[in-house]
């Protein structure tokens, strides 16, 4: 998982190590040691776990977006295809 800027961390397991954070007893430097991760590290993570957290609840919002925008795209297209067809005829 090396590379340029160091190593990468799936997204699961950034959750995984937080997540005890949150719920442990255990210091930060401890839980690091046990995952083989700065401590600085978590406490990034930490914090972008709090700043966009409140995000995941507003998702269902963007899905009926995203829901009303292919309602949308499908009627263009129906209306496409009655235009080709006159054209055709």
């Amino acid at each position: 998982m090396s590379g340029k800027y160091g190593k990468r961390y799936t997204p699961k397991f950034k959750f995984q190590v937080v997540m005890e954070v949150i719920k442990s007893s255990k210091a930060i430097a401890q839980i690091a040691r046990g995952y083989g991760v700065h401590p600085i590290t978590i406490h990034k993570w930490k914090k972008e776990l709090e700043k966009k957290g409140p995000g995941i609840f507003g998702q269902k919002t963007t899905i009926h977006e995203y829901e009303r925008k292919i309602r949308e795209l499908e009627q263009l297209i129906g209306h496409k295809e009655v235009e080709i067809g006159k054209a055709s005829s």
